[in-house]
């Protein structure tokens, strides 16, 4: 089917227009449509809530391929507008992610519609374990969207699609390796017949990574952080008729995960497992439906050797189902969602505690029956969770004012469970988890205007402005600890508030070249001091150049990114700047066997000027110091690096 759409979402899918088709892509909404091949509810929702008035960014296997990336972080570091992301230690680690002024806790990660975020500790990312070689695309939604994803979707929505099926026999294989002693092997192949279909993809990466700190304990010599990674998946799916349809899904990882710290590294042995089962009855025409069950164990090992190691994981499994009414003006999802997690840390000590979460939801939207111009959503989620309630609700529209102009604005109400660690986190070393936290709500505003302008190089432009209060925010008081306890977790009176603003302008320069630039601008003060807070910088910006000749065998990508100064307060130093770089990337691909275009040589160049940057600063006690003396410490960023691949499609 198809389905004309609003420029906001064809901006957001224009990351699908080939470089030389750009410049003969019609943009006018009465004319453009957007072939949607994914029949599910649950895969067709980033698309409609793009047409609605929510920004909506599409990274695809294309633009992973072709900028050489090993996992999924990197790609959104670089190829989303208004994703401020950093590594912790390169590719496969931990990220400090910021979407419209946000916390990384505020953002909800999902694989194939699973959420795969760490409920023990909501801080922590699961970006870890996402190899590249699994993605068919990456979608990123903007904005509040606790209604229809849930829990810790206050600033938006990162999903990561894996690999399709194909409609005939079709592969590919790779090798490669990076000058950080790295080896990247990564091979899929997919079929159809008599009404199965199959995929199954397998990846091998291993890095002995670099120096990540500029500063360590003397005596020191285990300073490089590495990581060993495993990950394969298998998806099979059946027709039974044209419209009802099975899929079943298995993705496993298995890592070794170095885990550094100025005083030496402590490994992450992960074993991570996902199953999912959707059903989808999807027909033409009447009510429409999917219902999906899934299963997720998040086991890992931590241990600095010689010592022996400890556990710390989660199990999650879930139920989830979404109705469709199509009526005459507007269609109607009804929702439901059930969650039940149970998750222990014996390294700080959360006690294993079970928690269900049951949800009732419904959105409307109107199609294009309803108006020519507008198109309008309204939401309500119902969440009921041990010990808390929540009401949130969700409202957003798109006016076209001509061919080339528009105007889109979202809003409603987000929130954020506390996490385990908040909840029964039980450490004599940390704060003590209270189990009677209310779940953070967050009321959030977007409003866009935007369009395109009719040159001899056309170009797509939005500006976006965000607002964000924040209250029951949780946080640490040494008012009334529990015995043995310097503090307890507590939720805050007054609001918090992060405003800002994004700028993302697409085009063509000639016929083979296209851009994408971002700038965006954020304002989260802290509540004590008032400045910004560490980590999030006031002015951020990216750039991507991609030169793709039209029928040649070759390409070539630039990438830059900005990060604005930042300042944190730091023991023994005072206040510390940090940040105020850009690193630039360079890529490219050759088809070595011209217009056949089976066997590829990727080359990539990460942080191709060698820039020396600082993503955080801290500090810590030289050890064996009498009286005690701190020393300053800088965790780095990625230095260059450069990776070689050659891949083999059949």
């Amino acid at each position: 089917m198809s389905r004309t759409i609003s420029h906001a979402a064809l901006a957001a899918a224009l990351s699908l227009v080939p470089a030389a088709a750009l410049a003969e892509t019609t943009f006018a909404p009465s004319v453009s449509e957007l072939v949607v091949t994914g029949q599910s509810l649950e895969e067709t929702l980033p698309r409609l809530l793009a047409d609605h008035g929510y920004d909506v960014e599409v990274v695809t296997a294309e633009q992973i391929r072709d900028g050489g990336f090993v996992d999924v972080s990197q790609a959104v570091e670089l190829l989303v507008p208004g994703a401020f992301m950093t590594t912790q230690a390169g590719p496969f680690s931990y990220v400090n992610l910021s979407l419209q002024g946000s916390r990384s806790s505020d953002v909800l990660w999902t694989v194939d519609g699973v959420r795969i975020n760490n409920r023990l500790y909501n801080s922590t990312s699961p970006a870890d374990t996402l190899p590249a070689a699994m993605v068919d695309r990456i979608e990123v939604l903007k904005g509040g969207h606790g209604v229809l994803y849930g829990t810790q979707a206050s600033a938006g929505v990162i999903n990561v699609v894996t690999r399709p099926f194909s409609a005939d026999l079709a592969g590919s294989l790779s090798a490669g390796a990076d000058t950080n002693d790295g080896l990247h092997l990564n091979g899929a192949i997919s079929d159809s017949f008599g009404g199965h279909k199959l995929v199954a993809w397998l990846s091998k990466d291993k890095s002995d990574g670099y120096e990540i700190f500029d500063a360590y304990q003397p005596n020191l010599t285990d300073k490089k952080r590495g990581y060993d990674v495993l990950s394969g998946g298998v998806k099979y799916g059946y027709d039974f008729t044209d419209d009802l349809s099975l899929m079943l899904t298995y993705i496993r990882t298995s890592a070794a995960l170095d885990y550094p710290s100025q005083n030496g590294v402590s490994v992450n042995d992960r074993d991570e497992q996902i199953g999912i089962v959707r059903l989808d009855y999807t027909p033409d025409s009447g009510p429409q439906f999917f219902i999906k069950s899934y299963y997720h164990q998040w086991d890992t090992d931590y241990y600095t050797k010689p010592n022996p190691s400890k556990y710390w994981g989660y199990k999650d499994f879930g139920v989830s189902g979404l109705a469709r009414f199509q009526m005459r003006l507007a269609d109607v999802d009804v929702g439901y969602d059930f969650q039940n997690y149970k998750g222990r840390d014996e390294v700080l000590l959360i006690e294993g505690e079970t928690e269900q979460v049951h949800a009732l939801y419904g959105q409307v939207r109107t199609n294009e029956a309803f108006s020519d111009r507008a198109r309008l959503t309204a939401g309500l989620r119902y969440n009921k969770a041990s010990g808390a309630e929540t009401v949130v609700w969700s409202a957003s529209g798109v006016y076209d004012l001509t061919d080339d102009l528009y105007v889109e604005a979202s809003g409603g109400t987000s929130f954020l469970l506390p996490d385990a660690e908040k909840l029964y986190g039980i450490d004599p070393c940390c704060a003590h988890g209270n189990p009677n936290l209310e779940p953070e709500e967050s009321l959030n505003f977007n409003a866009g205007l935007g369009g395109r302008l009719n040159t001899a190089w056309p170009l797509t432009w939005q500006v976006t402005a965000y607002w964000r209060d924040v209250k029951n925010l949780i946080t640490t008081s040494t008012v009334n600890p529990p015995p043995g306890f310097d503090s307890v977790y507590v939720n805050i009176d007054g609001k918090t508030k992060v405003s800002g603003g994004e700028l993302v302008v697409r085009g063509q320069l000639g016929e083979d070249f296209s851009y994408t630039a971002a700038y965006s601008y954020s304002r989260e003060r802290n509540r004590t001091t008032g400045l910004q807070i560490a980590g999030r910088p006031e002015h951020s910006g990216k750039l991507t150049l991609n030169w793709a000749p039209a029928g040649r065998p070759y390409g070539v990508t630039a990438a830059a990114k900005y990060v604005g100064q930042t300042e944190t307060p730091v023991t023994g130093f005072g206040v510390q700047p940090y940040g105020d770089y850009t690193v630039f990337d360079l890529s490219g691909h050759w088809y070595v066997d011209g217009d056949a275009r089976r066997t590829r040589l990727n080359l990539r160049l990460e942080n191709a000027l060698d820039e020396d940057y600082a993503t955080s600063v801290s500090s810590a006690v030289l050890r064996g110091s009498s009286p005690a003396t701190r020393f300053l410490f800088r965790r780095l960023g990625m230095p260059r690096t450069a990776y070689i691949s050659l891949s083999y499609r059949f």
